[in-house]
């Protein structure tokens, strides 16, 4: 089973911003953790700060891998291209955040990503990550 986490804006970040909201672990420190755990399972991930190489890696990857988890970050909220970019795909994606996007500022309550994506986790930090892979197997 092949599956890629895909992160948007920040991400790389974690660990070291707001804390508060996003926890003291870095992703990249979590992923070897989800690695060790999920051995059986072929797990990439791809991270950047730019809408396009976000879109861009959705299209190579996005009908050749088992599932994808879609952290777009603030990107959620205001790209219409990479919702469309998963509504063009055949693999289903997870969304997935760290924090309760709900409890958080009126802009993060619209996602561009929500209406056509598989399911949707947040809230549950880090570990929304490992219950989007779960899902998947």
């Amino acid at each position: 089973m092949k599956i890629i986490i895909i992160n948007g804006p920040n991400i790389n970040l974690l660990g070291k911003r707001e804390n508060d909201i996003y926890g003291d672990q870095s992703f990249d420190d979590f992923f070897v953790h989800l690695q060790f755990k999920y051995k059986e399972i072929e797990l990439t991930q791809f991270q950047s700060n730019i809408e396009g190489e976000i879109i861009d890696k959705l299209q190579e990857i996005g009908y050749s891998y088992d599932g994808i988890i879609l952290n777009a970050a603030a990107y959620t909220h205001t790209s219409v291209g990479i919702g469309d970019a998963v509504k063009a795909i055949s693999t289903p994606v997870i969304e997935v955040h760290i924090s309760n996007t709900f409890s958080r500022e009126e802009f993060r309550h619209k996602s561009y990503i929500s209406p056509i994506a598989k399911g949707i986790i947040l809230g549950f930090g880090m570990q929304s990550y490992e219950l989007a892979l779960q899902s998947f197997l």
